[in-house]
């Protein structure tokens, strides 16, 4: 069974920058587009940026989108979030979601919308 494993995340900085990975790992695995997600305490899970399989359409929430960047590498299978920037409302837990099946664009940024998720990493900013 397929899983998504995420890295990258730990104590930072006010305004240091950081790249998050997600790995799927377990199996094949082809999605249709995969996601970020971020939960703090206490709130509910927020879309960050999401890209497209095929040809690395990006996605992003209003609220970072100057800041945030998604990439996705083939060879490795592996998508990526870097964050420039760090604000202490960026500190949250990070997940990587993934969507096998086609989905409308206006849906990429609803958690509901994505099958699996991984375990989450950590992000801590402080000043």
């Amino acid at each position: 069974q397929v899983t998504l494993v995420e890295s990258g995340g730990g104590p930072v900085q006010t305004g240091d920058s950081l790249r998050l990975s997600c790995v799927p790992s377990g199996g094949l695995f082809s999605p249709y587009a995969m996601g970020w997600f971020r939960q703090a305490p206490g709130k509910e899970r927020e879309f960050v940026a999401a890209i497209v399989w095929s040809d690395s359409t990006t996605h992003y929430a209003d609220a970072v989108k100057d800041r945030v960047f998604i990439s996705r590498n083939d060879a490795r299978n592996t998508v990526y979030l870097q964050i420039r920037g760090l604000k202490s409302e960026d500190t949250a837990v990070y997940y990587c979601g993934a969507i096998r099946r086609w989905t409308p664009s206006s849906f990429l940024s609803s958690a509901h919308a994505y099958g699996m998720w991984g375990q989450g990493t950590q992000v801590t900013v402080s000043s």
